[in-house]
């Protein structure tokens, strides 16, 4: 008999065998024209929701990046509100459910229940847990992608309409708990680009600790924040002939890589190693933990990161790019947010080379305008930044505590 480990006590009867196709019309997107930006057919009132829109929403549809004219309509295919959208192309098995008619291309596939056998919310859920299997069944061509071969026989395990509606429900309180916190999540971070953009616009001031006025703010360049008396403060990463993959170790002195390199963060996921001995001939491209490592690639170009205490030393890659500032005239914290700022980020933009993924040279990163208070003042500004960085990391750490507890709580609630 078929039964989940945590259920409902009012439930006991065995869950049965179905297909996707037998619980719901699956229908593939559409979207015939070609090229596909095509300008006649857009900026009308259907949304026109696409890969993207599906992976950045949560059980229901967020947002959408375009809309579709009556022309638009007549070469794609529209689908009703409380429809489960779902990726087939790039990132497969994303799901969400729309709470009103949208437009979608063909790398979405639209799910309308059948009412009478099965709930939204539940069959979603159902189908989240099919993820990493529809992932092992993309065929890898120019992208991963699937096809209604392989949802339209999925199969699933489901109990009774009525004991689906009672998970369902269930579950939708713990979704909105997590959408709750996305929300302060997303909150919070708005909060901290609109106080960076007063506070680098000096429009808000901080005052000394005795109520004075601080002076007012220098024009420098990057290369004027550089401590001169540390060798190698502001060098980049080595060429790719002078650390190739057979450097590589199992452990040893670990290799931050470009995609380490977050925006405002240290992305800690891909660990690679190079030996003591390998770091040492690479004596010049070491970087230490509190130091900030820019990035000489997109996207963005020259986003910066604090180096993590994780280990001692690191050997950065080629597209990194050491800065250790002054300490005398500079704070560490300061220049990272100030590095990642938009006027800082466009400044660099302008110079960078390249059509598809920009690249900023050492020389004209060096030369790029930086405005500086005082010391006391930027000590302020790292602070008040940094604690809300903290609050933002904190809401972040419950996000993904409660998705780890949704996701032990449906393995023991599906069969």
């Amino acid at each position: 008999m078929s039964v989940p480990k945590l259920r409902f006590k009012e439930f006991d009867e065995s869950w049965s065998q179905a297909i996707l196709d037998d619980l719901a019309e699956v229908e593939r997107g559409k979207f015939s024209v070609r090229p596909r930006n095509d300008p006649r057919y857009f900026g009308g009132k259907m949304p026109f929701v696409q890969t993207g829109d599906v992976t950045g929403s949560d059980v229901y549809l967020k947002s959408f990046s375009q809309t579709l004219n009556e022309d638009g309509i007549k070469v794609s295919k529209v689908f009703p509100e409380d429809t489960i959208l779902i990726t087939i192309a790039a990132n497969i098995g994303d799901t969400t459910i729309t709470q009103y008619p949208v437009a979608c291309p063909d790398s979405v596939v639209a799910i309308q229940p059948k009412k009478e056998l099965t709930n939204t919310i539940f069959l979603k859920n159902v189908i989240d847990l099919q993820k990493d299997f529809l992932d092992s069944q993309a065929t890898q061509n120019a992208q991963k992608n699937i096809n209604l071969q392989v949802l339209k026989p999925l199969e699933l395990i489901v109990p009774s309409l009525k004991q689906q509606t009672k998970i369902a429900s269930f579950l939708y309180v713990v979704d909105e708990k997590i959408s709750q916190l996305t929300q302060k999540h997303a909150l919070l971070s708005q909060y901290k680009q609109g106080m960076m953009q007063k506070l680098f616009s000096q429009q808000i001031r901080f005052k000394a600790d005795d109520g004075s006025e601080f002076g007012e703010w220098e024009e420098k360049t990057l290369i004027d924040s550089v401590d001169t008396n540390i060798k190698w403060s502001f060098t980049g990463g080595p060429f790719g002939s002078n650390l190739k993959s057979e450097d590589y170790t199992e452990l040893g002195i670990r290799i931050i890589q470009l995609q380490n390199i977050g925006d405002g963060a240290f992305l800690n996921d891909y660990k690679i190693y190079t030996s003591p001995e390998k770091a040492n001939e690479l004596l010049s491209c070491n970087i230490y933990p509190d130091e900030i490592l820019i990035s000489k690639m997109g996207d963005p170009v020259a986003r910066c990161c604090i180096v993590p205490k994780h280990h001692d030393r690191y050997v950065m890659c080629s597209d990194g790019i050491r800065l250790v500032v002054d300490k005398k005239n500079y704070s560490s914290i300061f220049m990272f947010y100030q590095i990642n700022y938009q006027d800082f980020r466009q400044s660099a933009s302008d110079v960078s080379t390249g059509s598809t993924r920009k690249r900023i040279g050492l020389s004209d990163l060096k030369q790029l305008p930086i405005k500086a208070p005082c010391l006391e003042e930027q000590t302020k500004i790292a602070n008040f930044l940094s604690a809300i960085d903290k609050k933002i990391e904190v809401v972040a750490q419950q996000i993904e505590q409660a998705k780890h507890w949704k996701k032990g709580l449906l393995q023991q609630m599906f069969v």
